[in-house]
């Protein structure tokens, strides 16, 4: 009876504790080939797994029960099985692709459910995500002028971003968000595939390389809390997916557009997989006028990814991408010039340059059953010039005589390693991320005179025009080593706690000179002098973070994060000399902290929604204030020439705060769940944002609100669709935001820089539309419907000084094939 007893007891706890795993292989019903970063969704838990390069999964820890698991691919069919789990087993799934007769509105609906999970999950690849704020732009559900990189429309899903508009094929990205910079980008990390791409990640973090939207799959968009992981910058990370290698053979798409103002583009690919090695290459062309004189552009950009399935456990990977971009620059406007005519230009002889140059190499092992590696080595030579007249007084017509020419010379490298492990605690599956950086780099920065002609000419002419006042040469050397580590502790199923941590050590060093040259009223020099200049900003810090989830059910969530940010003066921090601004010589790093609290998921097949408030403190923000000129006289004294500029320095502390939401309504599976060929939702992503200085030593500062911070930023739309016809129709709108720490207001009637003032509020609707029959695809639009005249920037140095006018109304058509 005792052994009865016993028997039963011993079942009994068995069953309440054992813990069992689902693993198997997810392949093409089509071609047998493993189906990479398919997602395999336990419905019961509603916890998701991605297959490795293998195709293989996992899934661990399980309790018995029954459970339903289903699979989703990329262009694939959805499949689904049911168990009942009381041992380790093997669940194996062949998907079956899209049927290419399918009509677009039901391919779209079918892709919806594939992503309907599509926030970035708690863990992907080496990374990890949990609690913190991220979106995710799926590039085939953006409506929209992806051949000239629309960003207002690619990005118009992700909260709060305040956006240049360049109108120059979008071959450059400008996007800022709660109270940072658009200018490039240089406020967020950028990467592609997971490595840099920006010129200096630390020194001068400007993205002058965008990849086409045409090349994308995906854009993954993590704020602040991304700065453990990713580094210290405040707006977080940004990262391009590339469109993976086609389980076919060989796959050709090309995409020919025109459009407004001579606009021509041309996206040419290939793509495949031929047994263990895969291919993915791209060739881009963008042309055209702009709708200013003065402001033609010419774009090549190529891209080509390999990729060797060494093994099950082993895949390498190498990626080249080149960029050659010249443009003419029509300059800016004083704020008289841009009412009067905003198509007004009084440059003809500005222009600018970039080459492109960028290497990765990625090893992706999987080292046990529990244990991934990353290891990617990526590399950059590049370089931008720029050449033209660019006084501060934006009204003065160009005399002739010789241009300034700035000239920048990037090269660099650097690795990243990762460590990514799941284990066992308290009866719960734990993740432990940890990893390295290395970064190096040797950049070189020259400026003065250019010669006096009219074309894009980027040789100095020193011995000619030796009495030209900003001329210098440096070099900036500069050396980064990270660790970091995160980990996941799943406290209880719905509950997990995610802290972590990054040691930073970053030298950033200046050694050059520059010319000292004091002019009399005939141009003659009273005083020419070689000043030397050597300065090392050398320091170690530690970054601290954690975040937090809390899952409602499978398909909602609270989640919060705190991380420290940190970001580092910049070259043009160290030495540029600018006439339309000064820089503080003891200008230094700023800190801060971003933490977010919200709730996000979706109901049924009918809602999606994001709603959080965030806050953000910056410590030394760096910012522009207005002031009198400083320089130094013929007796080397320091004195005041009475003359207003621009003075960027550490301008206080500030904080940020706001509510940041999204939702998007399917009201097709809402009301009319019937209408298979039928399309129509309505989305809205709205920011309301308010911040202060709350210390500062300058005056007129303290109290006023921060630069770049629209206090409301809004974009809605809809989206139509029947059977192979889709369109979408958004609106855009961004009160009131200054561009000073001083707050300096509009006036309308400056007719002499337009560099200083507010940027009015403005609105703008987008109207886009496209048809698919067989193997083509119609697609057209018309961007600025309304035809508004606004501007979202006013530049300092190129492409400015003043007022950048943005786009008229614009038209663009594109036809795709696929083969």
């Amino acid at each position: 009876m005792k052994l009865k007893v016993f028997s039963i007891l011993f079942l009994s706890s068995f069953s309440l504790f054992a813990q069992f795993s689902i693993s198997g292989k997810v392949t093409s019903a089509e071609t047998g080939l493993p189906v990479e970063s398919a997602e395999v969704w336990n419905k019961t838990l509603g916890k998701v797994v991605l297959t490795d390069a293998a195709g293989n999964y996992q899934m661990t820890n399980l309790k018995p029960g029954a459970y339903t698991l289903v699979a989703f691919g990329y262009e694939y069919q959805i499949a689904e099985k049911q168990l009942d789990l009381s041992q380790n087993v093997q669940v194996d799934f062949r998907l079956s692709p899209l049927a290419e007769s399918l009509s677009e509105v039901v391919l779209n609906a079918r892709k919806e459910q594939l992503f309907a999970l599509r926030k970035l999950r708690k863990v992907e690849g080496t990374a990890i995500y949990a609690g913190k704020k991220s979106e995710v732009v799926l590039m085939d559900k953006v409506s929209g002028n992806k051949a000239a990189n629309k960003a207002r429309q690619i990005y118009s899903q992700v909260v709060g971003l305040n956006i240049y508009d360049n109108g120059d094929a979008g071959i450059q990205l400008n996007i800022g968000g709660r109270g940072l910079d658009p200018n490039r980008t240089q406020n967020f990390n950028t990467r592609q595939n997971g490595y840099d791409i920006s010129a200096d990640v630390l020194g001068y973090p400007e993205s002058y390389y965008t990849p086409p939207a045409e090349a994308l799959e995906e854009i993954q968009v993590v704020r602040g809390a991304a700065s453990l992981q990713y580094g210290t910058q405040f707006g977080g990370l940004l990262n391009f997916k590339f469109h993976q290698p086609s389980d076919k053979k060989i796959e050709f798409l090309t995409r020919q557009s025109v459009g407004s103002y001579d606009l021509f583009t041309s996206f040419n690919s290939l793509s495949g997989t031929l047994g263990d090695f895969s291919y993915y290459t791209y060739y881009n062309y963008k042309g055209g006028k702009g709708f200013r004189p003065n402001s033609e552009y010419d774009s090549h950009n190529a891209f080509a990814h390999l990729g060797w399935q060494v093994s099950d456990k082993t895949k390498i990977s190498f990626e080249y991408t080149f960029l050659d971009y010249l443009a003419q620059q029509p300059g800016g406007l004083t704020d008289y010039q841009f009412y009067e005519n905003p198509d007004y230009s009084n440059r003809e002889r500005n222009w600018f340059d970039v080459n492109w140059n960028l290497f990765a190499l990625k090893l992706e092992q999987q080292l046990s059953e529990n244990t991934e590696f990353s290891l990617n080595i990526f590399g950059l030579d590049a370089s931008r010039k720029a050449l033209g007249f660019r006084e501060n007084r934006v009204s003065i017509v160009d005399p002739g005589g010789p241009r300034e020419l700035l000239v920048d010379d990037f090269n660099n490298w650097g690795a990243e390693a990762r460590i990514l492990t799941r284990y066992q605690l308290f009866g719960e599956e734990s993740v432990l991320l940890f990893g390295s950086k290395y970064y190096q780099a040797n950049n070189n920065q020259q400026q003065g005179p250019g010669s006096d002609g009219m074309g894009p000419d980027f040789s100095f002419y020193n011995q000619e025009y030796p009495n030209y006042q900003r001329q210098s040469v440096f070099e900036f050397p500069n050396q980064n080593l990270a660790f970091f580590g995160e980990n996941i502790f799943n406290i209880t199923n719905e509950f997990s706690i995610t802290p972590g941590i990054r040691v930073e050590y970053i030298n950033t060093e200046a050694n050059g000179n520059y010319k000292n040259i004091v002019l009399d009223l005939a141009g003659n020099a009273l005083l020419d002098e070689t000043v030397e200049e050597n300065q090392d900003f050398e320091r170690s810090f530690v970054l601290l973070g954690v975040g937090s989830s809390y899952n409602l059910n499978a398909s909602n969530e609270f989640y919060a994060n705190f991380s420290q940010n940190y970001r580092s003066v910049t070259f043009n921090d160290i030495r540029v000399v600018n006439p339309s601004y000064q820089v503080d010589p003891n200008i230094s790093d700023e800190k801060g902290f971003t933490a977010d609290l919200g709730i996000r998921g979706r109901l049924g097949d009918f809602l999606s929604y994001d709603a959080s408030i965030f806050g953000l403190k910056y410590q030394d923000r760096i910012g522009e204030i207005l002031k009198e000129e400083e320089r130094v006289n013929a007796q080397g004294e320091l004195e005041e020439t009475g003359r207003l500029i621009r003075f960027r320095g550490n301008i206080g502390d500030a904080f940020i705060y706001g509510l940041e939401t999204f939702a998007e309504w399917n009201v097709k599976n809402s009301l009319f769940p019937q209408l298979e060929d039928y399309q129509l939702n309505l989305f809205l992503n709205s920011a309301f944002t308010k911040s202060e200085y709350i210390r500062s030593e300058a005056n007129n500062v303290e109290g006023n609100q921060v630069e770049f911070i629209p206090a409301v930023n809004l974009k809605t739309g809809v989206n139509f669709g029947y059977k192979n016809f889709i369109a979408g129709l958004q609106y855009s709108y961004l009160s009131k935001q200054y561009t000073d720490a001083t707050n300096a207001p509009q006036d309308r009637d400056d007719r002499v820089r337009g560099i200083e003032g507010s940027i009015p509020a403005y609105g703008i609707m987008d109207l886009s539309a496209s048809y698919s029959w067989k193997r083509f695809r119609l697609e057209s639009g018309i961007n600025n419907l309304l035809n508004n005249s606004y501007f979202t920037r006013r530049a300092t140095g190129y492409p400015g000084p003043g007022i950048i006018p943005a786009q008229p109304l614009t038209w663009y058509t594109t036809l795709q094939f696929k083969l």
